[in-house]
């Protein structure tokens, strides 16, 4: 999924945070005076930015019918279908250690990636491989009942196993993943990067962004949403180490100890098939829930639109959650809140629609105005489909 941004600013006086949508008075709601110290109740819809396909929805259009391909044309209008292969770079967020370590097992090969010589350790005693980074080279090392140098590179390294999954050992714990698992250095930092087909990239991926005992036909449409919003990703990153993340700010990816035999089913029955949209990838944002009205993007097949398959998902509709004044006042770096108010929402849904501003204002004199999209990031809202339903001193 998109990563959600958060902005952060104040200025004293009569002053608006950086980074806000101008204030307007339509969807507004009355002010809330905030007794300090006191607890802002919230209340809301939705989970997630509600761009593109809702999850939930996806799973609600297929409980009544439709297959995987009447749901991405529902929320991806104007868009078409194509092919595409290729492989996948993914930076695993997890393995945050000083070295890459994985199980040993049959069919191993170590890879330099600066000469491209590909190297079939045969050491039976080995129980572990290890890939460490020492100035500008990379020492490769073997366990038995300790660590053994085996051979010393110049520049990245990876491992793999003749197609077979991986094993590696990060600080969270041993996951599984397909292809390979390469060790590089950028700005003095150690990544690993699982490197892998985009299949078998799609595998991992779809079970960790839906439930695979969800309807087959929710479980192709995320298959395609995904390989699409990866492909996507590939073809415009600026970043040369890796295309996109294993995590929610991209989009969610557990390798292969994620993997069912539904959600590999969805992959096979969609193999390479991809969103496209006047002949380029399609951005195929989607989110958990939109809360019955998806948002608009920032490309023509992202409408804003009511959604009739969204709400069954209990977990996303009537949320709640509180802040205290203290709060806001750290966040926005503001003295003594005094009032709170939604200024302007954008009229789409329920509860008004989503929240595009909101006013604050302290006994000083100061009074701002920040983003619906700022106040939801500081203060982990699930969406900013909300209102304000109580303000009680502590």
């Amino acid at each position: 999924m998109s990563t959600l941004r958060r902005t952060i600013a104040a200025l004293a006086g009569s002053a608006v945070v950086a980074g806000l949508l101008p204030t307007a008075a339509a969807f507004a709601d009355d002010p809330w005076p905030v007794p300090g110290p006191a607890t802002i109740s919230i209340d809301g819809d939705g989970y997630g930015h509600g761009k593109g396909m809702s999850q939930y929805g996806a799973y609600g259009a297929a409980r009544k019918g439709l297959n995987f391909k009447q749901v991405l044309r529902f929320y991806y209008p104007g868009t078409r279908f194509d092919d595409l292969a290729g492989r996948v770079k993914v930076r695993i967020s997890a393995d945050d250690d000083r070295d890459l370590v994985v199980d040993d097992r049959r069919g191993l090969t170590v890879r330099n990636l600066a000469s491209g010589r590909v190297w079939r350790p045969d050491l039976p005693k080995a129980t572990r491989w290890r890939i460490r980074p020492s100035g500008g080279r990379n020492v490769i090392s073997y366990r038995t009942s300790a660590w053994h140098t085996w051979r010393t590179v110049k520049g990245d390294a990876e491992l793999a196993a003749g197609g077979r999954p991986l094993e590696l050992r990060t600080p969270d714990g041993v996951v599984a993943y397909r292809g390979a698992l390469r060790s590089t250095v950028r700005n003095g930092t150690r990544l690993t990067v699982n490197v892998l087909p985009m299949e078998s990239y799609v595998r991992g991926v779809v079970p960790a962004e839906m439930y695979a005992s969800w309807p087959q036909q929710a479980l192709r449409a995320q298959a395609v949403a995904s390989r699409t919003y990866a492909a996507y990703e590939r073809e415009h990153t600026n970043n040369r180490a890796f295309d996109l993340c294993d995590t929610a700010a991209c989009q969610a990816y557990g390798g292969f100890s994620a993997e069912s035999a539904s959600s590999n089913d969805a992959v096979r029955a969609t193999a390479r098939r991809v969103l496209t949209h006047q002949g380029g990838t399609a951005f195929a944002q989607f989110s958990a829930s939109n809360g019955g009205w998806t948002v608009a993007g920032q490309f023509p097949y992202l409408p804003a639109q009511e959604d009739p398959y969204e709400g069954s998902s209990t977990d996303y509709y009537g949320w709640t959650a509180t802040v205290s004044d203290t709060d806001i006042e750290d966040a926005y770096n503001i003295e003594d809140l005094e009032s709170i108010s939604i200024t302007a929402r954008d009229g789409q849904g329920g509860r008004g629609g989503r929240v595009e501003t909101v006013e604050l204002a302290s006994t000083t004199g100061w009074r701002g105005t920040v983003t619906g999209e700022s106040f939801r990031s500081h203060f982990g809202l699930r969406s900013t489909m909300f209102e304000i339903s109580d303000v009680q001193p502590r």
